[in-house]
């Protein structure tokens, strides 16, 4: 059972806040603040204060181990589903608490991919992309199609499947996989979409094809995308947030951070002086 502390007082957030742009094209659709995360006892994240700038795609990057998953966990609440795993300060939605929330809303407000692409294995295509919608009630069959035509379009895959909607999902090409669970991830209208390395298992052609595709989807939604590639970073994000063991250690807009980066550390990770 996760514990969401919600009456501690927020500590001041960090001096790289500051960095976000002000303003309403900017301001910050999902927040943290002051928060902590726990495997049992170890602590895997600590005093984490980001402001996720709305219809914009932030990366979070960081050496193996240094919380970054754990951190996009949080933001959906998923965090909670492993045992003894526990959460304290904040993280909010549009200024709500999401763990006020019940959490099967937060889901579907807050969609989420994967490292590895994962679609159901005995559904076709066009039953992954509706499973959420029917999940959540909808029975309308013409809505489904519309939704399922939209999201795969959405996802840049409606032309390569088209003529095999009903066929199975998992006979895809790994690219096509990943985009997939991308179009399920958008037919039930997230307003924030998480990725956690969503191309790490995926080949430079299909990897170029989802980077276009993030590239796009920040017109619709805000996007946080994990990364282990400092270059990906450099081609999908405005904003980035740098990570190292559990702490925040320098956030603000990517070409700033690699060019001009405020801390030493950031600029010996950027640099590959360890990592």
């Amino acid at each position: 059972m996760v514990e969401a502390s919600r009456d501690a007082s927020a500590t001041a957030l960090t001096s790289t806040d500051a960095q976000v742009p002000e303003g309403p094209a900017r301001a910050g659709k999902l927040r943290t603040e002051s928060l902590d995360a726990y495997f049992g006892s170890k602590k895997v994240l600590d005093g984490i204060s980001l402001d996720f700038p709305a219809h914009t795609v932030t990366a979070i990057i960081g050496p193996s181990g240094c919380g970054k998953s754990t951190l996009v966990r949080c933001l959906n609440r998923m965090h909670e589903v492993t045992p003894r795993a526990t959460v304290t300060g904040r993280v909010t939605l549009d200024g709500a608490d999401l763990y006020a929330m019940e959490a099967v809303t937060v889901r579907r407000r807050i969609g989420m991919v994967f490292q590895k692409p994962n679609p159901f294995p005995t559904m076709s295509v066009y039953d992954n992309v509706a499973a959420g919608l029917k999940l959540n009630g909808e029975r309308n069959r013409h809505r489904l199609d519309a939704a399922v035509i939209k999201s795969l379009k959405g996802a840049a895959l409606w032309e390569e499947v088209k003529e095999n909607i009903h066929g199975p999902g998992v006979r895809l090409s790994g690219g096509q996989q990943q985009r997939l669970c991308i179009a399920r991830a958008l037919a039930v209208e997230p307003e924030v979409l998480l990725m956690d390395e969503p191309c790490s298992a995926l080949d430079p052609i299909a990897t170029a094809k989802i980077e276009q595709l993030i590239r796009g989807l920040r017109e619709q939604y805000t996007v946080v995308i994990v990364t282990h590639n400092m270059q990906q970073a450099a081609r999908v994000a405005e904003f980035t947030a740098f990570l190292y063991l559990g702490k925040l250690i320098e956030f603000g807009p990517t070409d700033v951070m690699f060019e001009r980066p405020k801390e030493k550390l950031t600029e010996d990770y950027i640099t590959g002086r360890f990592g």
